[in-house]
């Protein structure tokens, strides 16, 4: 899941504010000063006041703003210490969250009015019961997926809950003091929410923690292990009784325990032929009834899969390295950073999301790139990521067929033509759409015979066929160009075509 920004809406559980709390800081954007992006309000309903500063114009969006929910005044112009009122009927455990736009900026505002309830629970009544509520659970950290934010998983051993957020007494991230890791029970408090299906405590405040009596300290070798294998050894200290060792059983085909003694485990790990593979290792110790956890993670080097784009679609998430080669078809704006963009194949397209190493090589859309990443994905959508841009193969110059027709015989460089196709009418020339694609290709400049193209880079001969193409099409093309007694030719890959108007 992606990270999303909550304002720690916990605090007003706990201090039981209906205004301002005298620690939280005033939100500040260019165009918008509020003196809080949090708003509690009291079960009656009364109004709560909250101070504006605005640059311009202002207006909360009305889509935004639910029916109970009242706000005194919804715009205005730009001002200081303009004063807002957040009132509605009586009722507790609503939230909303409303939009105030102004000078093309938007602050968000949290609302969230009485005071629930606190209900102690389960893991399982937490994920049955309903949203607004807040929980008050017991159960164990299993794993811990943020440190920045306080994100982490709670089980119980009747279900397992998603913690979205910890916070302290002051409502602040401040994951370091609590000390919680892997194994730990805890008792945290905070309100349930569903997000894309996910049943999640949002914002919990820590009530307490009790520490895991086995823990590991160390791993004695260098982590990940080489791609030949070797030992690794966990420093382990245990005040259960006895010490028993989990291995997943999707990794026990490399991963072995080859000695233990009350306070080390070692493992044993195969040679890796295939890609980089890890695995979490969990250590078990009892007290009593109780049952204590610790984690290690395990990490294996392994080869670089070359692949077509078509592969690594249909491949796994996981840490597996592919090594993937094609041509820049576009840039992803939608990364700020530009470092992303899409890489096509014979086989396939895949956007490549921020490859380290690409604004420095200079590639731009045409050029021929190889890049190496693992296979991830965002919302169910396949994406190359912790990738890195390996090498410009070939950079590609967009040409006229005239100034291509000029070009030295080089089977190493490439150019980027646009044309019509239509039929070849030279000596010694044929006509083939439905298997090489031999056929001629102009533009305003003139016009070239092709004598071959490919479905995409690293495609066969004789695919041409699958695309489609007709005569009358636009087709953009990569090629090289060449010559054959005194015929100019140029052979190349599919890029792009644009249909004849029918």
């Amino acid at each position: 899941m992606k990270l999303r920004y909550f304002i720690p809406i916990v605090v007003a559980l706990v201090a039981m504010f209906t205004g301002c709390s005298d620690g939280e800081d005033a939100i500040y954007l260019d165009n918008i000063k509020l003196s809080t992006s949090f708003v509690s309000i009291n079960t009656n309903g009364s109004p709560t006041e909250v101070k504006l500063t605005a640059n311009g114009d202002w207006s909360f969006d009305e889509k935004s703003v639910p029916e109970w929910l009242n706000i005194s005044p919804m715009s205005g112009g730009a001002g200081e210490d303009i004063s807002l009122k957040f009132s509605a009927d009586a009722a507790e455990g609503r939230t909303a969250v409303v939009k105030l736009n102004c000078g093309g900026q938007t602050q968000e505002v949290n609302i969230i009015q009485g005071i629930a309830q606190v209900e102690t629970a389960t893991c399982a009544q937490v994920l049955a019961g309903a949203d607004a509520k807040t929980y008050l659970v017991t159960g164990v950290c299993t794993a811990i997926a943020n440190t920045t934010y306080g994100n982490w998983y709670l089980n119980d051993g009747s279900g397992e809950v998603y913690i979205y957020g910890t916070v302290d007494g002051s409502g602040n991230y401040n994951w370091a003091s609590f000390g919680i890791e892997v194994g730990d029970e805890v008792t945290v408090q905070g309100p349930k929410t569903t997000y894309n299906g996910t049943v999640e405590l949002v914002n919990v405040q820590v009530v307490k923690v009790s520490k895991s009596l086995i823990k590991v300290d160390s791993l004695s070798s260098k982590n990940p292990l080489p791609i030949e294998g070797g030992e690794i050894t966990a420093a382990v200290t245990c005040k259960g009784n006895g010490i028993a060792v989990e291995i997943p059983a999707d990794a026990k085909h490399w991963l072995f325990i080859t000695a233990t003694t009350a306070k080390s485990i070692t493992f044993y790990a195969q040679p890796n032929a295939g890609g980089d593979r890890s695995t979490t290792v969990t250590f078990k110790t009892i007290s009593g009834n109780k049952e204590y956890t610790s984690q290690a993670t395990i990490s294996q080097k392994g080869a670089i899969l070359e692949v077509p784009v078509l592969d690594f679609l249909e491949a796994e998430v996981n840490d597996t390295q592919y090594r993937i080669t094609g041509v820049i078809t576009e840039l992803y704006t939608s990364d700020k950073q530009g470092k992303s963009f899409y890489i096509q194949d014979y086989s396939g397209k895949v956007l490549v999301y921020r490859a380290e190493g690409f604004i420095e090589a200079g590639a731009k859309v045409g050029d021929v790139v190889t890049v190496v990443g693992k296979r991830g994905e965002y919302k169910e959508t396949p994406q190359v990521v912790s990738g890195t841009f390996e090498k410009l193969n070939y950079p590609v110059t967009p040409v006229t067929i005239n100034e291509f027709r000029e070009k030295a015989d080089d089977k190493d460089t490439y150019y980027m033509i646009t044309g019509v196709v239509s039929e070849a009418t030279e000596e010694g020339t044929k006509n083939d759409l439905e298997k090489y694609g031999n056929f001629n290709l102009t533009d305003e400049t003139g016009s070239v015979y092709i004598y071959g193209v490919t479905a995409g880079w690293g495609g066969q001969k004789g695919t041409f066929g699958t695309l489609g193409v007709k005569l009358g099409d636009k087709l953009t093309i990569i090629a090289y160009k060449t010559s054959y007694k005194g015929l100019v030719e140029g052979v190349g890959m599919f890029f792009a075509n644009e249909p004849a108007a029918e």
